[in-house]
């Protein structure tokens, strides 16, 4: 089940918000039970017998969360190794065969969301470990915090530290609640209206055969999957923030416009930033960080991001994306950056935008040789390529790709703190003359206008859903 579904926005959704404000909010048990059982069927939804496996690892890190109070560090390093050790056998033992030759080796197929959930399993007994949080007390709050629906399947990555106070005492409100919509509705327009649109370019170009495809083809199927890859994801990570927000809970954001950034290292702390904080805080720091030299700050560089791009995926394309991110920001920290510092400031966005543009040819190339040929396409070494594919230069395509980059900016934040500077003016309490009553009016009518354009667009996204059966989610298969 996804949440851009017909399925889960009219019937999944309105079920469980029924029962869920159904019971009592000052019975907190009650209803962290009903959205631990709306969870798990949630995920057994698409993974069947894979719920079992999500309920043994919840069983397993509550238990040993359990014997943390005393701060047992054998206790947490039998954690993370059968956190690591289920991943492993999961996602990376048939790469692991692969790549020594045992190409006959059949591997068990991906559980959904495997990536997040043992990241967030690892976050919990190391919070605990280091007195940052208490355990959960029953286990149906361990359970609910490492199975929570809204971001189960594709993050964000919601450390323990900073929802266990929100897992026994969380307050919701009519504000949280409309909130919640707003972000939900502008996560699925994202997804639905954007990315799907401009992933059907990008799945084409990538799908073709690179020999065949001139240097324009190229670089717009390339435009195309930057553009896709990040309202795919985005746009799922603000639909998670808006159930969150409708169930009580504040999780944290998880993209700041990554393509407005001037440089690989601010990339990072506005792109997939819980990912990023979790390896800086769980691994680079633990690692000695930047504390031990420049040589010993580079190889923990290199370290975090190789395993980075290995948890993206179990492939080579993605080691080698890591690798690519971990050689310009060690880079930028040897001196290119306070180079860039000097440049204008177009140039520093040009720079940014190459290289992650670049990176991403990796990322959705379906192995190294691919990868190559595609580079070859978009430097016009392809002496037999054609004209641009005709289903790149079709106006629809056109408009949604320009539209997308304005999108990709941090123009529509500016336009939206626009927006609740304006709706800030309050109606004076008491009776107002004719000249007090203009602000209040403009107010009202602005808002209604607001609320109204988030209705027609979850509209628009609806038509699109039932006229369209192209509506992948990029980051399901991480």
């Amino acid at each position: 089940m996804v949440f851009s579904g017909i399925p889960f926005l009219f019937y999944y959704l309105p079920i469980l918000l029924l029962v869920y404000f159904a019971v009592p909010a000052s019975h907190r048990h009650a209803r962290n039970l009903v959205l631990l059982i709306a969870s798990l069927l949630f995920y057994a939804w698409g993974e069947g017998l894979y719920v079992l496996l999500l309920l043994f690892s919840i069983t397993i890190n509550h238990k040993i969360a359990q014997r943390l109070l005393t701060q047992n560090k054998t206790a947490l390093i039998v954690g993370v190794i059968v956190n690591l050790g289920l991943l492993a056998w999961y996602k990376y033992a048939g790469f692991a065969a692969q790549s020594l030759g045992f190409n006959h080796w059949q591997a068990p197929p991906l559980p959904l969301g495997i990536s997040f959930f043992t990241f967030q399993s690892i976050s919990y007994l190391v919070d605990v470990y280091r007195k940052q949080a208490k355990p959960a007390s029953s286990f149906i709050e361990s359970a609910l915090y490492i199975s929570s629906f809204p971001q189960l399947i594709a993050g964000p990555i919601v450390r323990y530290k900073h929802v266990a106070e929100q897992i026994f005492s969380r307050t919701e409100s009519f504000a949280q609640f409309n909130l919640g919509i707003r972000f939900f509705i502008i996560g699925l327009a994202q997804k639905v209206l954007i990315a799907n649109l401009v992933g059907e370019t990008a799945d084409a170009a990538f799908g073709a055969v690179p020999q065949e495809l001139n240097a324009l083809a190229a670089w717009i199927g390339l435009l195309a999957y930057g553009l896709q890859i990040y309202f795919d994801f985005a746009g799922y990570s603000n639909m998670a923030l808006g159930l969150g927000h409708m169930l009580g809970f504040k999780f944290p954001r998880n993209f700041d416009t990554p393509y407005s950034a001037q440089s690989i290292t601010l990339f990072w702390r506005r792109w997939h930033m819980t990912l990023s904080e979790w390896f800086r805080d769980y691994l680079y720091i633990p690692l000695g960080g930047n504390r031990g030299g420049t040589a010993v700050t580079i190889f923990n560089l290199w370290l975090v991001f190789i395993l980075c791009g290995l948890w993206h995926g179990a492939a080579w394309t993605f080691i080698l994306w890591g690798a690519w991110h971990g050689l310009f920001l060690s880079i930028e920290r040897v001196g290119l950056g306070r180079l860039l510092l000097r440049l204008w400031q177009p140039l520093r966005h040009l720079y940014l935008l190459v290289v992650v543009f670049l990176a991403w040819v990796l990322f959705r190339a379906e192995s190294i040789r691919h990868a190559l040929d595609y580079y070859a396409a978009l430097f016009g070494l392809n002496s037999n390529s054609s004209d641009a594919l005709p289903f790149l230069f079709n106006p629809q395509t056109a408009a949604m790709l320009a539209l997308s980059l304005i999108l990709a900016t941090s123009l529509p934040s500016r336009f939206i703190s626009l927006f609740k500077s304006t709706l800030s003016t309050k109606p004076f309490a008491s009776m107002p003359s004719q000249t007090e009553l203009t602000p209040a009016l403009d107010s009202a009518f602005i808002t209604s206008i607001y609320y109204l354009s988030l209705f027609a667009v979850f509209v628009l996204c609806v038509a699109a859903l039932v006229s369209n059966t192209y509506n992948p989610f990029i980051y399901f298969r991480f």
